[in-house]
């Protein structure tokens, strides 16, 4: 009887040890402007790096300003899944996109721009988990 108590004990610790592991959503993000890795599970950056954070907010505000479904500026519809974390990160370094060269991220710091990125990157295509609580799937 106790063999078997410590066996589902140890089933239960290695379980809940895998799906820590598995989580789907990133909780770091290599800044190559900056040199830096920037911890985006971990306050403060947890929370900005979120929808309801300063990196979702000033995407909607700035970014999405142009590159959405009822906006007149030709700019492509963007949302954080229209393209992968690897390829947000890959955006904000090079900066060849028309709206990075043209000065329309001008009106962001550089600090707002490192959490929308943040933002895109946490949130980017194929993190999405839907068994994630944080998801509300």
């Amino acid at each position: 009887m106790q063999s078997s108590m410590v066996a589902s004990i140890m089933a239960i610790v290695f379980f809940a040890f895998c799906l820590n592991e598995v989580q789907a959503r990133p909780t770091e993000r290599f800044d190559q402007r900056t040199q830096m890795c920037r911890l985006i599970a971990k306050p403060p950056l947890d929370w900005e790096s979120e929808p309801w954070g300063t990196g979702g907010k000033k995407f909607r505000e700035v970014c999405k300003s142009c590159h959405s479904r009822e906006s007149d500026s030709g700019a492509p519809f963007l949302h954080a899944e229209s393209y992968t974390s690897a390829a947000w990160n890959r955006i904000f370094f090079k900066r060849r996109k028309k709206c990075a060269r043209d000065g329309s991220w001008d009106v962001l710091t550089q600090e707002e721009l490192l959490l929308v990125n943040d933002y895109l990157y946490r949130n980017g295509a194929w993190t999405y988990d839907p068994n994630d609580a944080d998801s509300c799937g």
